[in-house]
C-alpha cells in the first residue's frame, strides 16, 4: 500500500550448502554415541539393529518431506509455531510459543553447553571433576559468543555451522575408516549372515518400538531448517533439495558408523558401554595418538552448542514476536 509502513524482511543469506549444514549439524550429535546401545539392546541381534537404523532414517526422511511441503505452502520462518498458528489458530500457537521459550530451548541449550564445557575443561583437570563455577562460566561465555555471532550476521553464523558440520562428518569418517580397515583385515565376524541374525533374545513388538525410539533420538533435528525458511535463498527449490541431500547422507553415515562399531567390538562389549565411541578408541591400547587425535575432539564436536540451534531459535522468536503474542517493543527488536 502506498504510504504504508515498510515491512521489515529477513535477509535471504542461506544457500543450499548452508541449508544442508543446518540439517546435518542439528541431527548429528551425541545420539550416535548413545543410541547404538539402546537399539542393540532391544533388537537382540546385530542385523536387526542395522535395519532399525536404516528405517529410522526413512522415517526422518518422510517427516522432513512433510515439513518441506509445509514450508513451501506456508513460507514463513518459525517452523512449528508458524504452522500451528496458521492451521489451529492463535491459542495453540501461544501455548506452543511459551512452552518452547520457557522450557524447551533454554533447558536443551543449558544441558548441551554444560556438557561441552565439562569436556573442554576435563584435560585441564584430569584427576578430578571440573570446578562448578568454571564449567558454568565457560558454558555462559560459549552461549553468549554464539548468540552475538547469530545476532550480528546470519552469514557468519552459517559459516561457523558449516565448519562444525564438516568437523562432525570428519570425525564420523574417521570412525568409518577404522571400520573399513577392520573389514579389509577380515575382522567382520559379527556382520556375517550367520552371526548378524543370531538372536540372543526374541524381540517383542514393545522391544522393537523401544529400539526404534532409541534410533529416532539420534535423528532428531531434521525439522530445524523450516525455522529459517524466510532466510533461505529460493526456499521452494532449496528446502526440498537440502532434505533430499542431507537425510540420506546422515542415514548412510549412521549406518556405516554402526557397522564400524561392530568391526571393533563384540555386541556384548557395546552393550556394556554407555559411550560406544569411547570404547572403540580405547580398543586401540597401542595407539595413544589415535585416542588423543580422535576421541577428545570428537566428544567436543558432538557436545558443543550447535550454532544452527541458536540460528533457528532466533528465527523462531522472531516469528513469534511478529504476532500479537508479545509486546510491540519485542517486534521492533
Amino acid at each position: 500500500m502506498a504510504g504504508g509502513p515498510e515491512r521489515v524482511a529477513l535477509k535471504k543469506e542461506i544457500g543450499l550448502l548452508s541449508a544442508c549444514a543446518i540439517i546435518i549439524g542439528n541431527i548429528i550429535g551425541s545420539g550416535i554415541f548413545i543410541s547404538p546401545k539402546g537399539v542393540l539392546e532391544h533388537t537382540g541381534s546385530v542385523g536387526l539393529a542395522l535395519i532399525i537404523w536404516v528405517l529410522g532414517g526413512g522415517v526422518a526422511a518422510l517427516g522432513s518431506l512433510c515439513y518441506a511441503e509445509l514450508g513451501v505452502t506456508i513460507p514463513k520462518s518459525g517452523g512449528d509455531y508458524s504452522y500451528v498458528t496458521e492451521i489451529f489458530g492463535g491459542l495453540a500457537g501461544f501455548l506452543l510459543l511459551w512452552s518452547a521459550v520457557l522450557i524447551m530451548y533454554p533447558t536443551s541449550l543449558a544441558v548441551i553447553s554444560l556438557t561441552f564445557s565439562n569436556y573442554v575443561l576435563q584435560p585441564v583437570f584430569p584427576n578430578c571433576i571440573p570446578p562448578y563455577n568454571a564449567s558454568r562460566i565457560l558454558s555462559m561465555v560459549c552461549l553468549l559468543l554464539l548468540t552475538w555471532v547469530n545476532s550480528s550476521s546470519v552469514r557468519w553464523a552459517t559459516r561457523i555451522q558449516d565448519i562444525f558440520t564438516a568437523g562432525k562428518l570428519l570425525a564420523l569418517a574417521l570412525i568409518i575408516t577404522v571400520g573399513f580397515i577392520q573389514i579389509f583385515k577380515g575382522n567382520y565376524e559379527e556382520l556375517t549372515l550367520s552371526k548378524a541374525f543370531n538372536f540372543w533374545m526374541t524381540p517383542s513388538v514393545g522391544h522393537l518400538a523401544l529400539a526404534f525410539l532409541q534410533g529416532s533420538f539420534a535423528f532428531s533435528g531434521w525439522n530445524f531448517l523450516n525455522y529459517v525458511t524466510e532466510e533461505l535463498v529460493d526456499p521452494c527449490r532449496n528446502l526440498p533439495r537440502a532434505i533430499f541431500i542431507s537425510i540420506p547422507l546422515v542415514t548412510f553415515v549412521y549406518t556405516f558408523t554402526n557397522i564400524a562399531y561392530f568391526t571393533a567390538m563384540s555386541p556384548q562389549e557395546l552393550l556394556s558401554s554407555n559411550a560406544v565411541a569411547v570404547v572403540m578408541f580405547l580398543w586401540c591400547p597401542r595407539r595413544p595418538f589415535a585416542k588423543l587425535a580422535c576421541h577428545d575432539p570428537c566428544q567436543v564436536l558432538y557436545t558443543h552448542p550447535s550454532p544452527a540451534c541458536l540460528l533457528s531459535g532466533h528465527s523462531y522468536h522472531h516469528a513469534c514476536w511478529r504476532h500479537v503474542h508479545t509486546n510491540q517493543l519485542c517486534v521492533i527488536y
